[in-house]
Parts: C-alpha cells; sequence; structure tokens
C-alpha cells in the first residue's frame, strides 16, 4: 500500500462537506449532456484514464535571471521531491508519473524506485542536463555540448545521456528527452551547418544505446540561452532530427518554446500527420518561454491543441501514444497548488475537446461553413467541465477540491519544520 502523505480520512472529510453539491451539478451537467446525445460516463471515464507526468524539477521553487526567492519546506532532494510529487497524485489521482532530470536528481536507481514504489509513483521520460555544468564535469558547455566543436566535449555529453538512459532503465523509464542550450550570441560565431551536423552526429551515437523499447524525445526551442542562433530552433529542424535518427525519435512540443503568434496546435496536426509527435511539456506564457502555469494565459489555446489530440484520437491514427508532461517554474506560488492546478487544467482542455460534436464540425468545414466549424469548438470550450473532472478524481479516491483540501492539510507548514530553510538570493536561470 502506498505511503500517504495526506490523510485518507481527512480527504474523505473535505470530500464529505461538498459530496451532495458534486452529485447536483455532475447529474446537471449529464442531463445536459444526455440532450445532444453525449454520455457523461463515458468522458468522465476517458478523463479519468488520462494522465500528465509532474516534473520533479518543478515542485522546488523556480527563478529568474536576477533572483530566486526560495519558498518554505524546499524539497532537499530527489527523494523530498517525490514525496512532495505523491502529495499531487494524491489529490487529482492525475499525475502517477514523476519525470526526472539527471544530475539533479541522480540517486541509488534502486533507493528511486524502492521510494517511488512505496509512494505508488513510477517515472515517465529522463530529462539530461548539458545545458548547465554540473560541479565535477571536465569539460564546460559554455559554448555548446553535442554540438560542441570540441569531440572532448561532445564525447561528455552523449556519455551523460546513455547514462539517463541506464538510470532510466533501472527505475522503468521508457523514453529520454534531450533539450540542449546550443547555439550562439552573434552573427558569424557558430558555423550553422557544422554546428548542426555535430549535433545530428551527437544524437546518433545517443540513440544507438537506445533500447528497442524506448523513444527519444527532441525539443525544440527559439532561443534562450543563445539569443542569436539555436542549434535546435522550430518544429522544422526537430522534424528532420527525428526523420534523421529513426523510428525510435520523436520531437517534443513545449508550448512556450515559440515565436510569439505562432500556431501551436497546427505544428501538433503536422507532427501527428507525419507519426513523429513525441509528446508535450505543458506550460503557459505570455511574453516567451515563461513556464507559467498551464492554462493560465491562453486555456483557449490549450483546448486547441487538444482538439487536434482528441481528432487525431478518433480517427484511429495509429501507434499514437505522445507522453504529457508539464514543465513550469513556480517563482510567487506554491509550488504544488500550480501543478495540482495544472494538472487540472489539462484534463479540463482534454474532457472540452471530448465534446467537441466532430460529426457536425466535419460537415461545417466540408461546406465551407466556417462562422459554425467555429461556433461548434466554442460550444465545447464554454462548457462547464468541472464536475467531470472533479468526479473523476472523487471515484479515484482523490479531492473533489483538491486545493481546499490540501491547504487544509497544512502539508506545507509541516514540511517547513522538517526541512531547513533554504537561503535567498542566488540569481540564474533555474
Amino acid at each position: 500500500m502506498a505511503e500517504l502523505q495526506i490523510s485518507g480520512d481527512l480527504i474523505a472529510s473535505e470530500n464529505d462537506k461538498v459530496r451532495t453539491a458534486q452529485k447536483s451539478d455532475y447529474d446537471a451537467l449529464g442531463a445536459r449532456l444526455d440532450r445532444h446525445g453525449v454520455d457523461i460516463e463515458t468522458i468522465t471515464n476517458k478523463v479519468a484514464a488520462f494522465f500528465v507526468a509532474v516534473p520533479s524539477w518543478g515542485v522546488g521553487t523556480g527563478g529568474t535571471r536576477f533572483a530566486l526567492f526560495p519558498g518554505h519546506g524546499e524539497p532537499r532532494g530527489i527523494f523530498d521531491k517525490l514525496d512532495d510529487c505523491a502529495v499531487i497524485q494524491q489529490l487529482t489521482r492525475a499525475t502517477p508519473n514523476v519525470s526526472l532530470h539527471i544530475p539533479w536528481d541522480k540517486a541509488d536507481p534502486k533507493q528511486l524506485k524502492a521510494h517511488a514504489d512505496a509512494l505508488g509513483l513510477g517515472f515517465d521520460a529522463m530529462n539530461s542536463n548539458t545545458f548547465s555544468d554540473a560541479a565535477d564535469q571536465k569539460h564546460s558547455y559554455k559554448y555548446g555540448s553535442l554540438s560542441h566543436v570540441d569531440q572532448a566535449t561532445r564525447s561528455q555529453a552523449i556519455d551523460h545521456n546513455i547514462e539517463c538512459i541506464d538510470i532510466g532503465v533501472a527505475i522503468g523509464s521508457k523514453a529520454l528527452t534531450v533539450w540542449v542550450g546550443d547555439g550562439s550570441n552573434f552573427p558569424g560565431q557558430s558555423n550553422f551547418a557544422k554546428s548542426f551536423e555535430r549535433y545530428l552526429g551527437s544524437m546518433a551515437e545517443i540513440y544507438k544505446a537506445l533500447p528497442d523499447d524506448w523513444r527519444i524525445f527532441s525539443e525544440h526551442k527559439m532561443y534562450e540561452p543563445a539569443f542569436y542562433s539555436t542549434v535546435v530552433q522550430d518544429w522544422g529542424t526537430n522534424y528532420l532530427i527525428a526523420q534523421t535518427l529513426g523510428p525510435k525519435a520523436f520531437c517534443l512540443v513545449d508550448l512556450g518554446h515559440h515565436a510569439a503568434n505562432t500556431n501551436i496546435e497546427m505544428i501538433v496536426s503536422r507532427l501527428i500527420q507525419f507519426k513523429k509527435l513525441g509528446g508535450f511539456h505543458f506550460n503557459d506564457s505570455k511574453y516567451g518561454d515563461d513556464d507559467l502555469d498551464a492554462g493560465s494565459i491562453d486555456p483557449y489555446r490549450l483546448f486547441l491543441v487538444f482538439n487536434e489530440l482528441v481528432d487525431a484520437e478518433d480517427r484511429g491514427v495509429p501507434d499514437f501514444h505522445p507522453a504529457h508532461m508539464i514543465d513550469q517554474s513556480h517563482n510567487v506560488t506554491d509550488p504544488i497548488e500550480s501543478l495540482i492546478s495544472s494538472a487540472n487544467e489539462i484534463r479540463r482542455a482534454y474532457a472540452q475537446a471530448l465534446l467537441v460534436d466532430r460529426k457536425a464540425l466535419g460537415a461545417f468545414q466540408d461546406d465551407n461553413d466556417a462562422l459554425m466549424a467555429s461556433d461548434s469548438l466554442k460550444r465545447a470550450y464554454r462548457t462547464d467541465v468541472e464536475p467531470i473532472l472533479a468526479e473523476a478524481r472523487l471515484r479515484a479516491g482523490g479531492a473533489i477540491d483538491p486545493i481546499a483540501t490540501y491547504r487544509k492539510s497544512q502539508y506545507r507548514l509541516k514540511i517547513g519544520k522538517e526541512r531547513p530553510a533554504s537561503l535567498a538570493g542566488g540569481g540564474g536561470i533555474i
């Protein structure tokens, strides 16, 4: 039995306070959907079976280039992080897996797996880190890693990624996500073609080390930390990488890694069409790669992304199983609360997309009826699906109102007493 971070009795008690209202809201929504030929139970079961991985790094306070303001009860290492991730899963029942980042989360794989098993958690994609220097590494990544001009530096980065695979195999992961900060800050600093050739050569060596049942996700980003050019700067380059490497290579889409006003949902459609969509890092943004809570700025865009995913699911696209992961930086909120909220918003977008009348939408599209095609999406988006989300949590043993229950538990106060206070200060992107 999993070790509970929050009392099951507390969750039950908090649920009892709102159970009658939840049933009333659920029944009312069910009756409304039934009038439109939609079975609420079918939607609820699909939502309950939809999961998103939480990032180990997300349960700690993030930072900006200018400052880091640690919160109360900051995790001291990966085992504290797993404890915090278990709280999110216990309350939402939407986040059973954790995505690790090496070397930040490096520990004895047997201990990692044992601790996760005790908490009822599993592991999602592994994440390598060659965008910053570890304390004990020989060669610096200041001027790049997998695309570095120096073979020894590239070999070091390759070996690190293979180490991540080895750790992942030991703990039950099935994928590796590779994001590099390689690029240039000045025109002429780097030869575009040679740099990309070196990157592809390095990735090919990592690809060879993949187990047969693993996938590798390459992640594109338009800028940052390199501001003039980035080696893997957009989805087109990402697609070229996946095509070049082979059938186990896929593209990962981070919602914040694009230019302003980019049509991300169309990118998702293209990658699905050509069978190279590997998964997502869900977050939100206003100006750039802000790593804000999912659905906090543009929830309609999140819905439109899920509209493409449900469309692919509805069409029966073969071998379609994208990885869903959160990637956020929490600077002014309790990270656990933000991740609870984000998991809920991601499920919300999925539930809304499931409500789209796809037969009617297809007919409007075929008739070039732009207004009604758009309205058919808006009808689904405007539907308040919160009773469905709450019911899915309740039936799985979670909380009807997870954030209210979390606050009632005083978990943050408790761990603040157990974990030493972190020192404030420290600039730099975390």
